[in-house]
């Protein structure tokens, strides 16, 4: 079994930063298959980033990283917009099952 959960959400000004982490616990083979999506009011869940590639929309502005010994990946969000406003969610697969976390919500304000 698998445990994602996700922290660091909030509410921040257009312009603002926010760095999300998902701490994992479990049968975690590969950090390189976990990634952040997200998904907002009416609208389809998305792949933000993985440690593959990005959303063209975050390019340059959001940024994945993980701290293997503390089984943790982040996501880092600078020079965010009232469109990157979301629930966000951290993914595992290992290529049977996905797993997701909770969830986090970030609000970005204008």
């Amino acid at each position: 079994q698998v445990q994602l959960v996700e922290s660091g959400g909030g509410l921040v000004q257009a312009g603002g930063s926010l760095r999300l982490s998902c701490a994992a616990s479990g049968r975690i083979f590969s950090f390189n298959a976990m990634g952040w999506y997200r998904q907002a009011p009416g609208k389809q869940r998305e792949l933000v980033a993985s440690f593959i590639s990005y959303a063209d929309s975050v390019k340059g502005r959001f940024t994945i990283s993980r701290d293997i010994a503390k089984n943790t990946v982040y996501l880092q969000m600078n020079s965010l917009k009232p469109e990157d406003t979301a629930v966000y969610y951290c993914s595992y697969s290992n290529g049977y099952i996905t797993y997701w976390g909770q969830g986090t919500q970030v609000t970005v304000s204008s």
